[in-house]
């Protein structure tokens, strides 16, 4: 093995096994017991390991007291917390585990009581769901995670197999990078199963108390659970392949201000926070306060511009770029995003993704803006942005790109994906046309891909030298999109490039805007019908090159 898979082995010498799922528990006991591991477990799971003729030690032995109040108190007790919870290189816990005859437990496996199969039952009663209410469980899972540097910690069948191999690899021990990630997905388990039982109780109670449904549906002051993200719990880097999804997801969302409303007047709606950076931590240094449709175009204005690494400016109407330029200055960029679209820029919300200076600051307030969002101002610039009383100024911080998950509701249930945080250089592009794109043309080409990913599908955007031309965005046709686009645009097409967030399915699209006098294409490819795309370039003289890279934005 490597040295980083190696690093902190804590052989597994004492494990205790509790669970309510069963699945796999007889082979990843024995396993275990084949690396001369001790077992303790408790009630049904004993039983299960020794009508499986695997050597159990009962806890109750243990502890010293047999299990009681219906098997409510079995593991709450010192000689299993101590051992669980007990630093192994700290000489005061050692030696009071030597005071008090308490033997060290080196993993844990547990799955907790099944309270959302229970309530997914018809005609469940309170009473019964209570009950399925698990305490011991919690508790020992979270003391074994909070001691990852010492002891592992198991919460799903589906680990069994893995850690099994690892195991045998190392004789019997695992390293900490492992303990490390065990935890962290056992933290997110039981978040996960606290936001069950306060999603089923929050229920209950309103069912039991109508006249207060107004009131409780309104958002929380407090920390408020709901189906969604292990972003925050476990981060992405620390997962392996396979585990970005895990079975429970669990988010806390922290809630930052009521808003005046939602989408529309009639909608009412608050900002909660999931992380400390991002748009929903960006501070307000003037204007009015921010209304819930200014933070979904705040932040897709600053997720476009914080792809770039030139300076960069955008300008956005309805979470779609009305301009986006690059230039030598914020001024420059502001002047080139602005010239795509004038008109739409009206009312519209701006993002620098370098520090806004005086002569950036006085253009923006020479129309009426809505926000503007840039990393920070200098002190002339904030003074000139602030003079204008209905402007929001939102300082973002540092820009990076948004990483980690991304949600999207739907009725009853969530979509989880990781964020689009593909990049492209030159090297990626593979030419399909008899004509190679020129140096230009590929700057151009990257210049507006790059846009086109920001925009909503159908996509298709204009470029040239940096700038926006023309922009055709939401289309429920690529070519009502192509033509869209060149239709609206306020500079020359002529000349320019043209990205496409998906493939052409037809040559309809290529000879649109050939019509138009466009000099390079730059798309996914992948279509059934490229050759016929490819085709219709070659009569054009055209330039194309395909990414293999798809950027739908719905």
């Amino acid at each position: 093995m490597s040295e980083q898979n190696t690093e902190g082995l804590r052989h597994i010498r004492r494990a205790l096994l509790s669970v309510s799922d069963k699945t796999g528990l007889v082979d990843f006991a024995r396993a275990l017991r084949g690396f001369g591991v001790e077992i303790l477990s408790t009630g049904g799971t004993a039983k299960a390991l020794r009508e499986a003729g695997i050597e159990v030690r009962d806890v109750s032995d243990v502890t010293g007291f047999p299990e009681m109040l219906d098997g409510r108190v079995k593991t709450l007790h010192p000689r299993i917390h101590g051992g669980l919870l007990a630093v192994r290189d700290n000489e005061e816990h050692t030696s009071a585990l030597r005071e008090h005859g308490i033997e060290p437990i080196d993993m844990v496996v547990i799955n907790l009581y099944p309270f959302e199969q229970t309530i997914a039952r018809a005609g469940v009663t309170l009473a019964e769901a209570v009950e399925q209410i698990d305490i011991g469980g919690p508790a020992m899972i979270r003391s074994a995670a909070k001691n990852f540097k010492d002891v592992a910690v198991v919460v799903s069948p589906s680990l069994y197999d893995e850690l099994a191999d690892e195991l045998r690899h190392t004789k019997g021990s695992l390293p900490l990078a492992t303990r490390s990630r065990l935890a962290l997905i056992a933290f997110a388990h039981t978040v996960s199963y606290d936001n069950a039982i306060t999603r089923y109780l929050n229920m209950a109670y309103l069912d039991a108390a109508p006249t207060r449904q107004s009131e409780a549906s309104q958002p929380s002051a407090n920390l408020t659970s709901t189906a969604a993200s292990f972003q925050k719990l476990v981060p992405q880097h620390s997962l392996r392949d396979g585990e970005i999804f895990p079975p429970d997801l669990g988010l806390l969302l922290k809630k930052r201000a009521d808003l005046r409303y939602g989408e529309n007047p009639h909608q009412r709606a608050a900002l909660y926070e999931t992380g400390n950076d991002g748009v929903a931590r960006a501070e307000l240094l003037g204007g009015k306060e921010m209304s819930f449709n200014n933070y979904v175009d705040a932040d897709a204005a600053w997720q476009l511009v914080c792809d770039f690494d030139e300076t960069a400016c955008a300008i956005i109407k309805h979470m779609n770029p009305s301009g986006v330029g690059a230039g030598a200055s914020p001024l420059e960029a502001y002047r080139r995003a602005l010239a795509t679209d004038p008109v739409s820029a009206f009312g519209g919300i701006v993002a620098f993704n370098h520090e806004v200076d005086e002569a950036a600051a006085r253009a923006v307030t020479e129309i009426f803006t809505e926000v503007v969002i840039a990393p920070d101002y200098d002190e002339r610039a904030l003074e000139i942005l602030k003079s204008k009383k209905n402007l929001r100024v939102l300082r973002a911080g540092e820009t990076r790109q948004a990483e980690g998950l991304d949600f999207k509701r739907i009725t009853g249930g969530m979509l989880v994906q990781t964020r689009d945080t593909r990049r492209l250089t030159r090297a990626d592009l593979k030419v399909v046309t008899k004509r190679e794109p020129t140096d230009e043309e590929v700057a151009s080409l990257l210049f507006a891909w790059t846009v086109c990913k920001h925009t909503k599908s159908n996509a298709i955007v204009y470029a040239r030298d940096g700038q926006t031309v023309g922009v055709g965005a939401g289309q429920m046709s690529r070519i009502d999109s192509v033509r869209l686009g060149a239709q609206r645009a306020q500079l020359p097409v002529a000349g320019s490039v043209l990205a496409s967030d998906a493939f052409f399915p037809f040559r309809d699209g290529v000879d649109e805007a050939a019509r138009h006098g466009i000099t390079a294409i730059i798309q996914p490819g992948g279509s059934v019908r490229d050759a016929e795309t490819i085709a219709a370039a070659d009569e054009h003289k055209l330039a194309m090159v395909f990414t293999g890279v798809r950027h739908f934005r719905h």
